[in-house]
């Protein structure tokens, strides 16, 4: 009878032992967490889908259960129908017309949206780090030009900004027949802004293959002279020479395969420009607001970055003999880099998300196509879920590249 009763209490003890556990108990935790999300899940979607068939209508059209693992069977009629709406702009070559399905329209927004984000990433960030370094210079009106733009873009609403880009300045440029003409190579109107563009012709995959090892070449010779400065302690420009050995090959390979690119001039016809880049008004609104309102976010960042700096790093660099730019370049930048790179991340998804405002100025983006496919199709659900899970899909991959810069700048910490 004691051996039985003591079997119990190791028993006993075994099982506190484990509930005592963190492991055990975040477990138990995250499992319970994510039963109650399924089952909250699964009752918004059965009420949602029966609340529809009310009303004759299916909540995911495009998704049919079936009878075998995995139980769902996406079917692309819903997105094939006819589209009937116009796209005026569209991006990376795409082709679109009225007679496309909803799918090609979608993928039309999708690649305007994407367009915008790259971009603006871009361009929101050289002006942010520009700004930001121009606040802590020791120029008075070159901090306090930047302490003015970045204090009064910043506490205006980027939907009130977009809308004074787009009616303030872009649609008040002069009309296509008074517009500006640069030298019959450029065109700028409140129709569209006309650059001479370069076109690829059949040679231009092979030059960029050639490209490549211009690249691989360019990365030889910086290692080559950055070693040399190591063993003979003077300056020999690696980067410089780096530059000048891609610049080369990429000029000698750009003749020897007979042009693989084709410059296309724009022309003014009477009431639209014909060839070359045309940059829409809307276009442009889109991304000039998104890039000033982003970039005084990315300057404050920057700044603060900056400042996090400890100062005897700065004091060492000038005991070398380092100007500014070479403090900035070689001691400053490289270490703030590593506390910039969460909060940037933060801003690059906020410029991703807010591209969803270029319904304000008439840009056929990712959610405005989708706005005009529920209004046409009445199939509300299956749309904002696609939208959700293509913003999701975006976001999670922006992520994913700034979490590896991330990891990269940490180990060369330790």
């Amino acid at each position: 009878m004691a051996f039985f009763y003591q079997a119990s209490v190791q028993r006993i003890g075994t099982v506190l032992a484990l509930w005592r556990n963190v492991r055990v108990q975040r477990f138990i935790m995250q499992a319970a967490f994510a039963a109650l999300v399924v089952i909250a899940a699964y009752v918004l979607i059965d009420n949602l889908t029966s609340d529809l068939a009310q009303l004759d209508l299916e909540a995911f059209p495009f998704v049919e259960l079936s009878g075998s693992f995995p139980f769902i069977d996406v079917t692309q009629d819903f997105l094939k129908q006819r589209a009937g709406f116009d796209i005026s702009e569209t991006s990376f070559g795409l082709e679109y017309s009225a007679n496309d399905g909803y799918g090609d329209a979608y993928l039309i927004g999708l690649a305007n949206t994407v367009r915008v984000a790259v971009i603006g990433i871009f361009l929101a960030t050289i002006l942010g780090v520009v700004a930001g370094v121009a606040r802590l210079s020791n120029n008075w009106l070159v901090s306090r030009v930047a302490m003015v733009y970045v204090e009064t873009f910043r506490n205006v609403p980027l939907l009130v900004q977009l809308i004074f880009w787009y009616t303030v300045v872009f649609l008040k440029l002069p009309k296509i027949t008074e517009g500006a003409n640069l030298f019959d190579l450029a065109f700028i109107s409140n129709r569209a802004i006309a650059l001479p563009w370069a076109n690829p012709t059949g040679a231009f995959g092979f030059w960029l293959l050639l490209l490549v090892v211009a690249l691989v070449a360019a990365t030889a010779v910086r290692a080559f002279r950055s070693r040399r400065e190591d063993k003979t302690g003077k300056p020999s420009h690696p980067w410089w020479w780096a530059f000048g050995a891609f610049l080369a090959i990429a000029i000698v390979t750009f003749f020897a395969t007979g042009s693989p690119l084709e410059f296309d001039r724009p022309e003014l016809a009477e009431r639209a420009y014909i060839g070359g880049l045309q940059i829409t008004p809307e276009f442009t609104a889109l991304l000039v607001g998104l890039v000033v309102y982003t970039g005084t976010f990315i300057a404050e960042i920057v700044r603060g970055s900056i400042l996090a700096i400890q100062k005897g790093q700065t004091e060492a660099a000038a005991a070398l003999g380092l100007n500014g730019f070479q403090r900035l370049r070689f001691v400053i930048m490289p270490q703030a880099m590593r506390i910039m790179i969460p909060p940037l991340t933060n801003q690059y998804l906020n410029l991703t998300k807010n591209s969803s405002l270029a319904v304000a100025v008439a840009f056929k983006d990712l959610f405005d196509i989708g706005r005009v496919t529920i209004n046409q199709t009445g199939q509300a659900v299956p749309i904002i879920a696609l939208v959700m899970l293509t913003y999701l899909a975006m976001s999670l991959i922006i992520s994913l590249i700034m979490n590896i810069i991330n990891s990269r700048l940490r180990v060369g910490t330790q």
